[in-house]
């Protein structure tokens, strides 16, 4: 099983997302220093929000349950690699941030 491919593929549309935030980031500081502003204004409140961290790791378990179904997919069935893998990823991705929006909506309506 060679995804080498696939992973250049999502690195590449990982790193230069990044690099364009961390330029972008670095020009706004740059322009606060300049004009004298406290540095304040960009550091937000830093509490650790659980409700983050609950759709983080449920997005994670669902992308995990999508690779395993995506390799049973691959090895069981006439799929190709690609469709199987791509397909149960994005499927049970989509499915993990469902599942965190009515834990969220429930949450919530219990507050």
């Amino acid at each position: 099983m060679d995804i080498t491919g696939v992973v250049a593929i999502i690195s590449s549309f990982g790193i230069i997302p990044l690099i364009i935030f961390l330029v972008h980031r670095h020009k706004e500081r740059k322009a606060l220093i300049e004009k004298g502003m406290d540095m304040s204004l960009l550091v937000g409140d830093k509490k650790c929000s659980t409700l983050e961290s609950l759709k983080y790791g449920v997005l994670l378990i669902g992308l995990a349950i999508g690779i395993l179904i995506g390799n049973i997919l691959d090895a069981y069935t006439g799929l190709n690699e690609e469709v199987s893998y791509f397909s149960m990823i994005f499927l049970f991705g989509g499915l993990a941030l469902l599942v965190f929006y009515g834990l969220a909506k429930k949450q919530e309506a219990e507050k």
